[in-house]
């Protein structure tokens, strides 16, 4: 089968999953969306209100920017990257999860991780990291910093909502994104060029 089967065969029991109490106050379950192939998955932290209502991770304003940051990185949503969330559902009010509600949705993420085998992945802020990478792990003093773990290159860096309520995070984060296109270069594409980021020149 390929990713993109086992993506599809794996949807419906995420879909339908009753874990934690999150799915009953959600409009329906938010999958995770991108090209099946990327060795690169972003993680974010759950689906907010736009997102609930589209069944689609990363469409609201924060998508949006997110969105903009992938292609300064000289990449798109379809086409380069997968985009999941550490919970399905919304949680109420759009509230941080609980780490219980972490645990809950743990199995999906790891078997969507594991069919996707990403290279690298960006973890967008805080929750991401506790829930992927240790409940004790801080994002003010991880970001940046890549982290080798479980055959995978992890970059903690600020969740796209933190940018919106402080902007002046925005270069500390792109400095981050260009330690990932770094590594892309190193691992997986070395002639990847990106508008804001072009390939060193060897002159």
């Amino acid at each position: 089968m390929t990713k993109a089967e086992r993506l599809d065969s794996l949807r419906p029991e995420v879909l339908g999953c009753r874990a934690c109490g999150l799915r009953d106050g959600a409009t329906q379950v938010v999958f995770g969306e991108g090209h099946p192939e990327a060795r690169i998955v972003f993680v974010g932290e759950g689906p907010g209100a736009d997102e609930d209502k589209q069944g689609r991770p990363f469409v609201g304003r924060a998508g949006q920017l997110l969105d903009r940051m992938i292609a300064a990185m000289g990449m798109s949503r379809f086409q380069d990257v997968y985009i999941l969330n550490v919970v399905k559902c919304r949680p109420p009010g759009n509230r941080t999860p609980t780490p219980e509600e972490w645990d809950a949705c743990h199995p999906h993420l790891e078997r969507q991780l594991e069919i996707l085998d990403p290279v690298i992945v960006v973890l967008l802020g805080s929750t991401a990291l506790k829930a992927l990478l240790g409940p004790t792990l801080r994002i003010t003093q991880m970001r940046g910093q890549w982290i080798e773990r479980r055959g995978r290159w992890w970059m903690p860096t600020y969740h796209p909502a933190a940018l919106l309520r402080n902007p002046s995070l925005k270069r500390e984060t792109w400095d981050d994104l260009k330690r990932v296109v770094d590594k892309y270069r190193e691992l997986v594409n070395p002639g990847h060029d990106s508008p804001y980021y072009p390939i060193p020149s060897k002159n």
